[in-house]
């Protein structure tokens, strides 16, 4: 009988699986690295453009301003707020008066319109989260945000991914502090840091079994 595949065509076949293979794990790898990225995740990358370059190493490490005078709903609303332009102008209508990088300020005074800022700290629509719980049960700024007050412009610090949620969710304690250290950036934590995490899930009633079921986060 007159052979039909050639001796080499069983090394082809095996050559082709394999290289089919490999090439279908590295295609999964590769969609699984590019959404960890911090390209993909917005996280680390340069500040969008906004309307002012806003510093926040100058005004809450230089000037001490606490977060809550500009994000006024942190406490008690599901979003933190961006401040309107009263807010900013409670200082400039008294210092850097004719700024030219302030000038944006100015007209939205001027002209009763909002700055459009552009929000660099940002969820997905199909994640439910509210920032005044987190502020409540202790959970303190930087832990989300990162140093803001080291960052000339704001920047995503984390990358907001389930996984880091997640994580958190698993183990709330060491990232508790008192209320009214929520928004210190200095905060430190000290000795007997485990002990004092496991007393502020006590007072905050926090129930960790519950924190990683599916409608916490997606309703």
């Amino acid at each position: 009988m007159t052979q039909i595949f050639s001796p080499a065509a069983d090394s082809w076949i095996r050559l082709f699986l394999v290289g089919g293979a490999a090439l279908a794990c590295g295609s999964i790898a590769a969609v699984v690295a590019f959404a960890r990225s911090d390209y993909y995740t917005g996280a680390h990358i340069h500040p969008p453009l906004q309307p002012v370059p806003f510093s926040h190493q100058h005004h809450v490490a230089g000037l001490g301003l606490d977060c809550r005078y500009c994000h006024t709903g942190i406490a008690d609303s599901p979003r933190a707020g961006l401040p309107p332009t009263h807010t900013c102008m409670t200082c400039h209508s008294q210092i850097w008066t004719n700024a030219a990088m302030l000038a944006p300020v100015r007209e939205s005074l001027a002209h009763n319109t909002s700055l459009v800022w552009h929000r660099v700290a940002r969820l997905p629509q199909y994640v439910y989260f509210r920032h005044d719980i987190h502020i409540n049960k202790g959970v303190g700024c930087a832990s989300c945000h990162g140093r803001v007050d080291r960052m000339p412009l704001m920047v995503k610090d984390t990358p907001f991914t389930m996984a880091f949620c997640l994580d958190c969710h698993r183990d709330p304690g060491p990232r508790l502090r008192p209320r009214d250290q929520v928004t210190d950036m200095d905060w430190p934590p000290g000795e007997g840091a485990r002990e004092t995490a496991q007393e502020l899930l006590k007072q905050y009633a926090i129930r960790v079994g519950e924190l990683t079921d599916c409608t916490v986060c997606h309703r």
